[in-house]
């Protein structure tokens, strides 16, 4: 068997979640932030609005996957100040504002000038933007810092999911796409659109990027 095929059977039979690794720091930059209206754009099965739950006033998720936004719906059934709406983010009404909006691998599966540009519009003033996004890799230190990732994912799996499983969780089973966009390109679209964006390359396929409506 090669290295590849070991580390994809460690993978898949000790899955984990590289969205949730990122949950507690969403969190984070969402309640500096100080807002109490936040809104999940792509919200999955709810695992960041059940960690945002104790921490602002209504929570909203957007999940246009319909299996998975009535998960989302069952699980915050009869729960005050949560909603989850089974549409995409293009399908909201544009006059909605709020105080945080979140995307957890998310952003690629939009258009990306249009997304950025529609998202800072969702912001109320003094609003924040907080996304982990993926990128395609485009450079040397793209494919680097995936080789690191490569490595660490099954040690991971390991920690966080020590049983075997042959049942991938609900969690992890919304549709995924491949990035179309690399790290410079998202990063040159948010200098335009989102200014004083600050963006960060992450472990694990990822990118980080918070924007402050001005006030």
């Amino acid at each position: 068997m090669t290295l590849l095929g070991w580390l994809n059977r460690v993978n898949a039979a000790h899955p984990w979640s590289h969205n949730d690794f990122y949950g507690p720091w969403v969190v984070r930059q969402v309640m500096s932030s100080g807002a109490r209206t936040v809104l999940d754009v792509g919200c999955g099965t709810g695992n960041l609005l059940a960690r945002l739950i104790p921490r602002a006033v209504t929570l909203t998720g957007l999940e246009p996957h319909d299996a998975t936004a009535r998960i989302a719906a069952e699980r915050f059934e009869g729960m005050e100040g949560v909603r989850i709406r089974a549409e995409s983010f293009e399908g909201r009404d544009p006059r909605e504002r709020f105080g945080a909006v979140t995307l957890v691998a998310v952003l690629h599966h939009l258009p990306l000038r249009d997304a950025m540009r529609d998202l800072a519009l969702a912001l109320e003033p003094g609003g924040r933007l907080v996304i982990v996004g993926c990128y395609r890799e485009a450079t040397r230190t793209d494919r680097l810092v995936s080789l690191a990732a490569l490595v660490l994912n099954p040690l991971m799996g390991l920690v966080k999911h020590p049983r075997r499983t042959r049942v991938t969780p609900e969690s992890m089973t919304a549709p995924t796409a491949p990035a179309r966009d690399s790290l410079a390109e998202i990063s040159a679209h948010a200098a335009q659109l989102l200014p004083g964006a600050r963006i960060r390359r992450r472990l694990f396929w990822r990118y980080s990027l918070v924007y402050d409506a001005p006030r």
